[in-house]
């Protein structure tokens, strides 16, 4: 697929972006208090020394990647509308929920499949409407 005119190079302006979307997985990680393992998981499991080297300089990150990431930062966003509480907002993907037949919506998510974290989006983007 040959690039649009106007639009930037493979690694030109895509490079600065990278980092910004990882530095945005990791606060999301962080207000979620998420292991390695499961931010690994959420990730599409890339190998541990890819997953640092993300964390570290963000590097190439695969559409499958920036797909899962896009939708946790929804769940993210959603979260934070239908639960004002910032506490409670990062709280609500540890607790056993009906809906995903008591189990968490980070259990759900931690299925591995980009589906999984797209189930728990829809989810949420029902609950505030939209």
């Amino acid at each position: 697929m040959q690039p649009q005119p106007g639009s930037a190079p493979e690694n030109g302006a895509d490079a600065f972006r990278i980092p910004a979307v990882m530095d945005a997985f990791t606060k999301l990680a962080e207000d979620w208090e998420l292991s390695t393992d499961a931010q690994i998981t959420l990730l599409g499991s890339p190998g541990r020394s890819t997953f640092f080297k993300w964390k570290k300089s963000g590097g190439n990150l695969p559409h499958d990647t920036i797909e899962r990431i896009s939708h946790l930062l929804g769940i993210y966003k959603s979260l934070q509308i239908v639960l004002p509480d910032p506490v409670a907002a990062d709280a609500w993907v540890k607790k056993p929920n009906t809906y995903f037949d008591d189990r968490s919506a980070l259990d759900v998510m931690l299925e591995g499949n980009v589906v999984d974290i797209y189930k728990v989006r829809e989810y949420l983007d029902a609950q505030r409407g939209g």
